[in-house]
């Protein structure tokens, strides 16, 4: 279901495992740019109507996840720090076109890709972090990320034609595939 070509490496899972304090601070900015990403997408292309309705709604429930990654990170006496930059995300966006409209048809499958790695680590997070509460927490994000994932390429097949959207999504995998792969494994939600 989710569509990635390669798989987490289980060195990035051990850092995650031994520094949730930096897990958790990045999963925090991570929460804030979706919802800041999807406000941008309803500022962008507010002629289509679903998407706007799509975006508002997805905003709402990632700032929402923000505010619950903050109260872990409360709870745990960690603070708040500046964002570093996600070079994953970073990355990712470079393959993004710059014409319309096969811009947003990459800005959408972007998305979904992010969402969707988010979701398989959530899945890992959910299974091996040592803190019990910590497990829970990930897990109860996993079906929302799903959901995020499918809500993107719903997207994406409504205002492309879905040949041209499976091809895309598959070259963009392909790419994010190789951004995985030489990524550092730090203990970051992208690292």
């Amino acid at each position: 279901m989710l569509g990635l070509h390669t798989p987490t490496s289980p060195e990035w899972l051990q850092a995650a495992q031994l520094d949730a304090a930096s897990v958790l601070t990045d999963h925090a900015h991570c929460e804030k740019k979706a919802a800041t990403m999807a406000i941008s997408l309803l500022n962008r292309y507010p002629e289509k109507s679903e998407l706007v309705e799509r975006m508002a709604e997805l905003a709402e429930e990632e700032m929402g996840h923000f505010q619950m990654v903050l109260r872990k990170m409360t709870e745990r006496g960690i603070p708040f720090t500046r964002d570093p930059g996600d070079r994953y995300a970073q990355q990712l966006h470079e393959h993004v076109r710059k014409r319309e409209p096969e811009r947003l048809l990459d800005l959408l499958i972007v998305a979904s890709l992010i969402e969707a790695r988010s979701c398989e680590r959530f899945k890992l997070l959910s299974e091996s972090v040592p803190d019990h509460d910590l497990r829970q927490f990930y897990r109860s994000l996993l079906e929302s990320e799903a959901r995020h994932r499918t809500t993107f390429l719903s997207l994406a097949r409504l205002y492309f034609d879905p040949t041209l959207v499976a091809t895309r999504l598959d070259e963009l995998e392909d790419a994010e595939a190789s951004i995985v792969a030489g990524l550092e494994n730090e203990p970051v939600m992208h690292g």
